[in-house]
C-alpha cells in the first residue's frame, strides 16, 4: 500500500513497527539514526515517516527542521517519543509534523495515525492534480450535482477521520465531479484528462455513485 520509513535508534521498536506495518501490507524502510534517514530520504521519497525524537546523533526535531528548510519535507511525518514534553510535540507540529505518538505506542494508535497521515497525503496529491489548495478541497453533498456545487458555500469539507477506503472514495468522487464540471460534462474530454479509457471511466463513475443523468453529459 505505502512505503513507510521508520527512524528509531532502538532495534526492538524498529522490529515491532516494521512487523506491524508489513502485516498491514506496507513496505518498510528502517533507519537507526538521522544519518541513515538522510541517506534514505535522498534516494527516495517515502509516503510517510515515523520519526523518533530522541536519537544519539541528531534528534528527530532537528532532522525535521533540516528537511523542512531544505525542501525535503514533502511527506507526512509522525513523531514518536517516550520522554518528550508537550512543548516539544507542539514545536514539531509547528515545523511540519502531522502527529505525535507517545511511547509505548499501542497498535490501535499506530494504525490510526498512519491511516490518517496517508489520507492527508492523498488529499494533498489530489489537490495538486486539480490545482487546488488542500484546505480548499470539498466533497459535494450526495443529493446535489456538480453544477449545483460550484460555490464554496454549497460544499462540504473532507472528513479526514473516516476510514481510508471511505476517504479515498470521497477524494475520487470530488476529483471526477471537478473534471466533469470543468469539461462541460464531456466524457471524452474527462477520459483524456484523467488518463482513463471511457469504459473504465463509466465503470468508475458508477462505482462512486456519480449520477450522470442529473445533468446533460456530452458523449
Amino acid at each position: 500500500m505505502a512505503n513507510i520509513l521508520v527512524v528509531d535508534d532502538e532495534l526492538g521498536i524498529r522490529d515491532l513497527l516494521s512487523e506491524i506495518l508489513f502485516d498491514e501490507g506496507h513496505q518498510v524502510e528502517l533507519a537507526e539514526n538521522a544519518a541513515q534517514a538522510r541517506d534514505i530520504r535522498q534516494r527516495m521519497r517515502p509516503d510517510l515517516v515515523l520519526l523518533d525524537i530522541w536519537m544519539p546523533d541528531t534528534d528527530g526535531v532537528s532532522l525535521l527542521k533540516e528537511w523542512a528548510s531544505s525542501g525535503l519535507l514533502t511527506m507526512p511525518v509522525i513523531m514518536m517519543s517516550g520522554h518528550a514534553t508537550i512543548d516539544t510535540a507542539v514545536d514539531a507540529v509547528k515545523i511540519g509534523a502531522q502527529a505525535f505518538l507517545e511511547k509505548p505506542i499501542t497498535l490501535q494508535k499506530l494504525l490510526k495515525a498512519v491511516e490518517q497521515g496517508l489520507a492527508r497525503e492523498q488529499v494533498r496529491q489530489i489537490a495538486t492534480t486539480v490545482n487546488l489548495q488542500p484546505t480548499a478541497l470539498y466533497v459535494p453533498p450526495p443529493a446535489a450535482s456538480a453544477e449545483e456545487n460550484l460555490g464554496p458555500q454549497e460544499r462540504q469539507l473532507f472528513d479526514l477521520d473516516c476510514p481510508l477506503r471511505e476517504a479515498r472514495d470521497a477524494f475520487e468522487r470530488a476529483y471526477f465531479e471537478y473534471h466533469l464540471t470543468h469539461e462541460g460534462g464531456s466524457m471524452t474530454k474527462v477520459a483524456e484528462k484523467t488518463g482513463l479509457e471511457r469504459t473504465h471511466l463509466y465503470r468508475k463513475l458508477k462505482q462512486l455513485g456519480i449520477d450522470l443523468s442529473r445533468s446533460k453529459r456530452i458523449a
